[in-house]
Order: structure tokens, then sequence, then C-alpha cells
């Protein structure tokens, strides 16, 4: 803090100068690219997008056009394939709610007998 105040002028000037160089970095973007961009009715894409977005809209378009038919289900090497899936147990349903308290109940054995005697208060 002291070599603030010795140097303010200093200190400003290296103040000054990185907020105009902030200020320049920034504003030298030019115009940004269009967020969209738009497809003729033949399906060609305009010039104002980049090679990869007309690479990835060309991809699309003949993903598009593929058509698939239920041909391969009747092939042999379909036929022969194996099932070797486990067959899931259906289990019973647990409780109504689960956070409900348990309920229990109480039954008396010479055991239980034995431990109320133990802790029991002397008379």
């Amino acid at each position: 803090m002291s070599w603030i105040s010795q140097h303010k002028l200093v200190f400003i000037v290296i103040i000054i100068v990185i907020v105009a160089g902030l200020w320049y970095g920034l504003s030298q973007g030019g115009t940004p690219a269009p967020v969209l961009s738009t497809t003729s009715a033949s399906g060609s894409v305009s010039s104002k997008s980049s090679p990869a977005d007309q690479e990835l809209v060309g991809t699309l378009l003949t993903l598009r056009a593929v058509t698939l038919s239920g041909t391969i289900f009747s092939e042999q090497a379909f036929i022969t394939l194996q099932d070797f899936g486990t067959t899931i147990v259906s289990e019973p349903i647990g409780r109504d709610n689960p956070f409900a308290p348990l309920t229990v109940l109480a039954t008396t054995t010479s055991e239980s007998q034995h431990a109320a005697q133990i802790f029991a208060p002397r008379k």
C-alpha cells in the first residue's frame, strides 16, 4: 500500500494502460457470426455458414434419406442370434410408506423378563 501512495502517477498510468488495452482488445471483434443460417429450397446451405456447418448439414441430409426395412429380421444371421439376458423375478412390493415407524409386536420370553428385572428399579 505504501508503494501506491509513493508512486501514484505510475499507478494511474498502469491502470489507464490496462483499461485501454482491454477496451481495444474487446472492441476488435468485428461483426459476430450469425447464430442461424438458412438453407435454400434445394437443400444447399447459404454462403454465410462455415464449411464445417455445410458438412454437418450434408451429413444430416444423407441420414434423413436412409430408410430401414424389416428384411434384416428374416435373415439367417439374425435368426441364429441367442438371447443371453436374465429374467427379472418380480419381488413383492414393500411398505406403503417406507418412512412410517415400524410396528413391532411385543413378545415376552424368559430372556426379556430377565432383562426387565435387571433394569427395574429396586423397591
